[in-house]
């Protein structure tokens, strides 16, 4: 396969978020454009004219991605350029929180486009504040002391109620399943596909940047992110089913340092909730 990114990005020592946009690409090619809303990813790519990807990119406003990505659609059918992929590509900052008005609105209207989600569980670019992606317990700049204190929105199940038709989730750990799912969103052209990566960030994690693609397997096998997919708001199919405890995932990264045994249990808990309702929305 051929990679679109050039060797010279500014993303830091271990970027999850990188790796992500190397396999997103891989699968989707050269008749892609990006839009990209202030994010991580807003610096990574580089400021005009220089650019660290082989597609064509547009920055947009913070706020902005559902509503660019889908006047961008409209713009290349006027055209008549069918052929092209429109994929917004967004931090969970620009999806969870500022962004969800118009990601919200252009699923409703199931604008013909990907929606990509690559989440560090921060606002990584701006001194890794909280956003409401950001797990329970979590210290960062805005959760000091015992960390965050409410759970991590589920952003998959939130689009996936939205009846589009694709949402799946994804990590850099599972280069196969990522890139197998990015070529079924490409295909399926005609509506609205969301697919939500999981991106290890370890500067604002507090975790050295080699163990960047560990903790993101360690995600999955611990259930914290479940890999799956969700066609028409009710086929529900698993990829991954784990089976470590959440604090093999957990303890290794600075920002849970803090947490203890009861905290652990607390939220092992959560997630095995969490798994037990997906498995059942999967018929398992």
């Amino acid at each position: 396969m051929t990679d679109y990114m050039y060797s010279g990005h500014l993303g830091c020592p271990g970027c999850g978020a990188t790796v992500a946009m190397k396999f997103a690409m891989r699968a989707l090619g050269e008749k892609t454009i990006l839009v990209i809303p202030a994010c991580c990813w807003g610096v990574v790519a580089g400021a005009h004219p220089q650019t660290s990807l082989k597609v064509p990119v547009l920055h947009t406003a913070f706020a902005t991605a559902g509503a660019a990505a889908s006047g961008l659609r409209a713009a290349l059918d006027m055209k008549g350029d069918l052929e092209t992929t429109v994929v917004a590509w967004a931090g969970d900052g620009g999806t969870f929180d500022i962004g969800f008005q118009s990601l919200s609105g252009a699923v409703e209207r199931n604008e013909d486009f990907i929606y990509v989600c690559y989440d560090n569980e921060a606002y990584m670019n701006t001194g890794v504040q909280r956003s409401s992606a950001t797990p329970f317990g979590t210290r960062t700049t805005t959760t000091p002391g015992h960390g965050k204190t409410t759970r991590k929105k589920n952003i998959t199940e939130a689009l996936a109620a939205h009846r589009i038709p694709y949402a799946a989730t994804a990590s850099i750990a599972f280069p196969e399943d990522m890139i197998r799912k990015f070529q079924k969103a490409k295909e399926m052209k005609g509506g609205s596909r969301f697919i939500h990566v999981f991106a290890s960030c370890p500067t604002g994690w507090r975790l050295p940047s080699e163990m960047c693609i560990k903790v993101a397997r360690l995600a999955a096998q611990s259930n914290v992110f479940p890999l799956y997919e969700v066609e028409n708001g009710v086929k529900y199919t698993l990829n991954y089913q784990g089976n470590r405890p959440v604090k093999d995932y957990m303890s290794i990264q600075g920002r849970f340092k803090h947490l203890k045994d009861e905290d652990y249990a607390q939220i092992q808990q959560t997630v095995n909730d969490d798994w037990g309702l997906l498995m059942r929305k999967a018929g398992g």
